[in-house]
């Protein structure tokens, strides 16, 4: 091997750290032209790609509000957001941009806030700066250095408390070249949250520290609440579009394993990065308060379910969503079912679903039914028979304008409480799988039935625990 003589390598070092020197002193000295008021957003929607070529002074405008809100069907948290919602608005900035935030503590409130931005350089990432008390505002700048995908939050003592109540959101700096055009660009990010009562008690929950040190959140959600991008919130595109997500983790404590049933993201950026994208990732990691963006074509039409691919965190705590993708259908990419038969090796039969949740609340009208009625259903049902009651085509019949259902409500409750398995025609339609049966209380089988037969089209029927407890069948036990 040929040796450098160590001037040479000396000199050459030198004139290493001299570029280096001159590429940052570059980027901090961008010439600034121009203002403008940052467009903000609520989840899922995105502002605007940046397709200004220079730097500028750039206005944001942030107010913290504390208010109640939903957290899932029937169960409501006294929340604290950066501008109305969980997730705070998404921020668009532009490397280079001298940034001037405005952080605005609403007189309503009652506790004080601030903000620790990760894409700040500089003490507590603005928290120093920004501790603002109820109908106060705060004022501080940055300069916006790196490029990449930041989480911000509330870094008001006790900061877990603070982000667990929803303080949380992200900020894009975007490269100074730019980002590539999409057709679409959505903002997800997940929370952990830790409620006094437990997962599915209804009524305004209070939040609980012992469970939050503990780290055992009884809600995991995506954009603030259980089924917030689920039926009609479902995020929305064509067959042949291309989709960048933009995905945070607020935490406070919970990383997620993030995951799109039925695609295979082209890139990741992870941890926020916007230089070196991995190619063809099933999952990513995103730690608590990071954030990593995907990008993926969808070739074929139907409805992709995003999860932590932690499973009971999607199924049993709320970390689910779905992407809606409309189009004609592609047999050469994926066939769909080809046949559908049951499948039952010697000695087994039907699993019963087990279900552990806090007492059911006693409906005293038929509108109390309905109402709990469509928490249970959206709890267990909603999977297979979908949120509009209209089944899976060859594997899980309809429930809605349902013909079954006309059959009267014995027959439909022997079906809740011992389940089936065998052919079923439904609207003419034959099915042939299994459906177990579920450990309900005559009170939640009386409350969803009501709510499916008041539904949809159904007859209006109200079904009551007494008459559950009348037509009641024990459930097929599993022979292991």
């Amino acid at each position: 091997m040929k040796k450098i003589p160590l001037l040479v390598l000396g000199a050459a070092l030198c004139m290493a750290n001299i570029a280096v020197a001159a590429t940052v002193t570059k980027s901090n000295s961008d010439k600034v032209i121009g203002q403008e008021t940052a467009v903000l957003t609520d989840a899922p929607a995105v502002p605007p790609r940046i397709t200004r070529k220079h730097a500028t002074k750039v206005i944001v405008n942030l107010e913290v509000k504390e208010l109640e809100g939903r957290l899932a069907d029937g169960v409501s948290y006294t929340f604290w957001t950066f501008g109305g919602k969980v997730p705070g608005k998404f921020i668009r900035i532009r490397e280079g941009d001298d940034v001037e935030f405005h952080l605005n503590n609403h007189p309503d409130n009652k506790m004080p806030h601030n903000i620790d931005l990760h894409a700040v350089t500089g003490p507590g990432g603005g928290a120093a700066a920004s501790l603002t008390a109820p109908g106060h505002s705060s004022v501080f700048s940055f300069k916006a250095l790196n490029p990449g995908l930041y989480v911000y939050h509330c870094a008001t003592a006790p900061v877990a408390m603070h982000v667990a109540n929803g303080m949380y959101g992200l900020i894009l700096v975007e490269p100074k070249a730019g980002m590539s055009k999409v057709d679409h660009e959505f903002y997800v990010m997940q929370g952990d949250f830790y409620t006094q009562g437990k997962n599915g008690e209804q009524g305004l929950q209070a939040f609980s520290m012992a469970k939050a040190i503990d780290e055992k959140p009884e809600y995991v959600v995506f954009n603030g609440a259980a089924g917030a991008l689920t039926g009609d919130n479902a995020l929305k595109a064509k067959k042949g579009d291309t989709v960048r997500l933009f995905v945070g983790v607020g935490g406070p404590n919970l990383t997620s394993s993030f995951h799109v049933i039925g695609e295979i993201f082209d890139k990741v950026n992870h941890e926020g990065n916007t230089a070196a994208p991995a190619k063809n990732i099933q999952t990513t990691m995103i730690p608590a308060g990071g954030a990593a963006y995907m990008e993926f074509k969808v070739n074929v039409p139907g409805t992709y379910i995003m999860v932590d691919h932690s499973l009971t965190r999607a199924f049993n705590k709320g970390a689910l969503g779905m992407l809606k993708v409309s189009g004609d259908e592609d047999k050469t990419i994926y066939s769909g079912k080809m046949t559908d038969e049951v499948y039952l090796p010697e000695g087994t039969s039907m699993r019963n679903a087990e279900r552990s949740q806090a007492q059911a609340p006693t409906a005293k009208t038929k509108a109390d039914r309905v109402k709990l009625g469509e928490a249970i259903y959206n709890n267990n049902c909603a999977a297979c028979h979908q949120t509009t009651g209209v089944g899976v085509p060859q594997a899980f019949p309809p429930l809605a304008k349902s013909d079954y259902l006309l059959n009267g409500k014995a027959p439909t409750i022997k079906a809740v409480t011992g389940g089936l398995q065998g052919k079923l025609v439904v609207n003419g339609n034959e099915y042939n799988g299994v459906m177990p049966a579920w450990t309900l209380s005559d009170e939640e089988v009386a409350n969803v039935l009501t709510y499916i037969y008041s539904s949809w089209g159904n007859s209006g029927d109200e079904v009551t625990p007494e008459e559950v407890k009348q037509h009641r069948v024990a459930p097929v036990k599993h022979v292991e």
